[in-house]
C-alpha cells in the first residue's frame, strides 16, 4: 500500500512540473518621479526661535509628497507640483546647526495579478538649512 502511495504522489508531482506550473514572478517596481530642490524660504533661521512655515521650491512634487528635516518627515503641504510648505516645529531649531532638507515622494503599490510593478519612492539631493 505505501509503494502505491508513493507512486501516485510521484506521478502527481510530475504531472504537475510537467504541464508547466510554476508561479509567476511579479514584476519589479520601476523608478518614480525624482524631486529637486531649487530653493528653501526661508533658507536660515535663528536658534530659539518659534516654530514656523518652510516654503520649498523645486520641481517634481507629488501630491503626496513630503518634507524631510535631516531624515525626518514633517507635516508638508503639496501646494503644486513645484512648490510645498512644511511646518518646523521649535523644537527642531533649538540649537545652531546645520540640517539637510530633502523632498520624498512615496512609492506606489504594484497592482494586476501578481502584485508586481508600481514605482519606487524616490528622494531629492539635499539642501543646507542653516540654524544660526
Amino acid at each position: 500500500m505505501k509503494t502505491v502511495s508513493a507512486i501516485s504522489i510521484f506521478l502527481l508531482v510530475a504531472f504537475t512540473i510537467a504541464c508547466g506550473y510554476s508561479k509567476k514572478a511579479a514584476a519589479p517596481p520601476t523608478a518614480g518621479n525624482v524631486p529637486a530642490i531649487s530653493q528653501l524660504s526661508p533658507n536660515a533661521t535663528t536658534a530659539g526661535g518659534p516654530s514656523f512655515a518652510m516654503t520649498v521650491n523645486g520641481s517634481s512634487f507629488g501630491g503626496k509628497a513630503v518634507v524631510n528635516w535631516n531624515g525626518t518627515p514633517l507635516t508638508s503641504t503639496t501646494i503644486s507640483s513645484k512648490q510645498m510648505t512644511a511646518t518646523v516645529p521649535a523644537a527642531m531649531i533649538a540649537s545652531p546647526a546645520t540640517v539637510q532638507i530633502t523632498v520624498t515622494n512615496p512609492g506606489t503599490p504594484g497592482t494586476g495579478l501578481y502584485g508586481g510593478g508600481g514605482t519606487l519612492a524616490e528622494t531629492s539631493a539635499p539642501m543646507s538649512f542653516t540654524i544660526n
